[in-house]
């Protein structure tokens, strides 16, 4: 929970800073108020926080190596990539192994899982990563970045 706030916290003063230096022909601080109500809305406001979901994961490897992605690209076994039902394809993804805490980044490329109550779709090389070959599925942390 600390972790999250922090990160939000740290989204909230990115933003801050790009308001500012979208607005920085700011001659005063009397003229901070009207210049900033004058830039547009989503330079102020920070982004929504995407969902942080718990979930089952499983992989596929070989046996599917060299077919077309959702995404257009040849699934590569050997890539830190993944398939998601519903977030975007070219998003960046921590997944976190629960039971052994190693975790992983991966970037969505493919449409998935289709078998069980699974969230996603792991390639090999990711499940490697995780330490999850063997058992074929682990639960874990999805955050999307």
């Amino acid at each position: 929970m600390l972790r999250t706030s922090w990160a939000r916290s740290v989204r909230v003063v990115r933003v801050s800073f790009l308001a500012l230096s979208v607005c920085a022909s700011i001659p005063s601080a009397s003229a901070l108020a009207t210049e900033l109500a004058a830039c547009p809305a989503s330079a102020s406001t920070p982004a929504p926080a995407r969902k942080l979901v718990i979930g089952q994961a499983s992989w596929y490897g070989a046996q599917f190596a060299n077919r077309p992605t959702a995404s257009g690209t040849l699934f590569d076994p050997e890539k830190l990539t993944a398939a998601h039902r519903k977030l975007p394809l070219g998003t960046k993804v921590v997944v976190t192994n629960l039971h052994n805490g190693r975790s992983v980044l991966v970037t969505i490329n493919d449409r998935g899982p289709y078998a069980g109550n699974r969230e996603i779709d792991l390639s090999y090389r990711a499940a490697r990563v995780l330490g999850m070959v063997q058992r074929g599925v682990a639960r874990v942390k999805i955050e999307p970045l």
